[in-house]
């Protein structure tokens, strides 16, 4: 027997996540954890439920599963935020415009720059000297 799901992937500096949304009781997996297990920061989560909330169905009847790897913490709560859009926009696609419209849907393009040659850091220079 197989559950008919709907997956997404989101992208946010370096991590990936990779979202999937079916009918359910409310679970919020992330990583074989919970939601506020993973995301303990304050903000991270809200951040990710802000989703559910804008579309309207706060957590009561779909399970989220979601495997996510590389990046630091905003950047993983950022890359399963858009995930999380993409999916329900597969599962409903009347759901777009309200989402894009939160701004759910917009792939954050910043990335780290890379270092430079004679620099310290991407701008950084070193400490002029006169002698």
């Amino acid at each position: 027997m197989s559950v008919q799901y709907f997956e997404g992937i989101g992208r946010r500096k370096e991590s990936t996540a990779r979202v999937r949304v079916m009918e359910g009781a409310g679970k919020f997996i992330v990583n074989d954890k919970q939601l506020e297990e993973y995301f303990s920061r304050l903000g991270d989560s809200e951040a990710v439920l802000a989703v559910l909330k804008t579309y309207g169905r706060e957590r009561t009847s779909m399970d989220v599963t979601v495997k996510v790897e590389g990046g630091g913490v905003t950047g993983q709560s950022g890359a399963v935020k858009l995930g999380l859009a993409r999916a329900i926009l597969k599962m409903d696609p009347e759901a777009g415009s309200v989402l894009r419209k939160g701004g759910f849907l917009t792939r954050d393009p910043r990335v780290k720059e890379r270092k430079k040659p004679g620099l310290k850091r991407a701008r950084k220079a070193p400490t002029y000297t006169k002698r």
